[in-house]
């Protein structure tokens, strides 16, 4: 396994990586902000529109995790806040590509993002996640708590159902 953090260029350099990667995860059901269809085209302009300018102007990281040549995984840092907010920063859109689930991935990928938080340094994470998703077992195993749940916050990624989001948050210890 190999952690890159990757920088406006190396997006650009890795967009048909990274879309197929936000590609598989959405078919599969990854309640990640879209809804079928959802297209390779759809999943480029996320990352060539939404991240690659954040990572640009330094409000945002990218952290990509490299298994056996291909992209296993991605996670992002996202400490684009208020100036009463300083101390905090939201974990957004945690991939796991499904050929490479059930590897510890996603948990290096949390636990990289966390040591990065603390070097900027952010005290404070929070995240949110379909309630009773497969991920919330996991951020509940690394010490992240829950601050309540909203009815019906975003639609299905196939639609026709509206799911309930978990807000969690995380207080790290900043050296």
């Amino acid at each position: 396994m190999h952690l890159v953090t990757l920088n406006a260029d190396a997006i650009t350099a890795r967009l048909p990586q990274l879309s197929a990667l936000l590609h598989a995860c959405v078919q599969d059901g990854a309640s990640i902000g879209f809804i079928l269809p959802f297209g390779l085209d759809d999943s480029h302009a996320f990352w060539a529109d939404n991240v690659r300018p954040a990572v640009a102007c330094g409000s945002r990281l990218l952290l990509v995790l490299d298994l056996d040549g291909a992209l296993a995984g991605a996670v992002q840092l996202d400490w684009d806040t208020p100036a009463n907010q300083a101390h905090r920063a939201e974990v957004r859109k945690l991939l796991v590509h499904p050929a490479f689930r059930r590897r510890g991935i996603a948990r290096q990928l949390m636990q990289a993002v966390e040591e990065r938080a603390r070097a900027l340094p952010r005290q404070l994470l929070t995240l949110d996640t379909r309630t009773h998703d497969h991920a919330e077992p996991l951020y509940l195993s690394l010490g992240y708590n829950i601050a309540g749940v909203i009815p019906d916050y975003a639609l299905a990624p196939e639609g026709g159902r509206l799911d309930s989001t978990t807000v969690m948050y995380k207080q790290l210890s900043v050296s």
